[in-house]
């Protein structure tokens, strides 16, 4: 069923909300996926945060123009799915690599992140980011470090003490 021209501005106005407001986003060919598997795509996408959208091409380049995903403008063809994360960098590349890794059909096309067009190939680099926890964890653990290696440190030497007492005790038992 062919859209109105209503319908048509409406949805190139939510694609381009959405993308103004995204950090990352992944074109994907879809070309072969049931539509069974293309509701279980687009459930998980909603479940990790993703907004997923099947458009035509035409509408997507005027959707992403203006925004810092216009980069990805000559890569839109062919049958095309969009995938925007908004919070998690990784989002949308974690959720087309992991269902990619059963399904074949999906492909991934081109991926920008930072207003830079980046190739489908690069979908693991996107996708191997770490989750905001994961990068707080890391970052916390680099705070911890020094400070647990510090008391590490002073620690040592009254341990070494008593263990040495210990063994000199030990020896003029036995």
């Amino acid at each position: 069923m062919a859209l109105r021209l209503e319908d048509k501005k409406a949805l190139v106005k939510e694609v381009s909300a959405v993308a103004g407001d995204s950090i990352t986003a992944v074109a994907a060919e879809y070309r072969g996926l049931s539509v069974a598997e293309m509701t279980e795509l687009r459930k998980e996408a909603r479940n990790a945060g993703v907004y997923m959208r099947v458009i035509k091409n035409t509408l997507a380049r005027r959707a992403v123009e203006g925004t810092e995903f216009e980069c990805m403008k000559d890569s839109l063809k062919g049958p095309l799915l969009l995938a925007f994360a908004k919070d998690d960098p990784g989002a949308a590349a974690r959720i087309i690599k992991n269902f990619a890794k059963e399904h074949d059909a999906l492909k991934a096309v081109s991926l920008s992140a930072g207003g830079q067009l980046l190739p489908g190939s690069d979908l693991a680099m996107l996708a191997d980011l770490p989750t905001l926890d994961q990068a707080r964890a890391m970052l916390l653990g680099v705070f911890v470090a020094p400070m647990s290696q510090l008391v590490r440190t002073l620690a040592e030497p009254p341990a070494m003490l008593a263990r040495t007492l210990n063994a000199r005790g030990q020896q003029e038992a036995g």
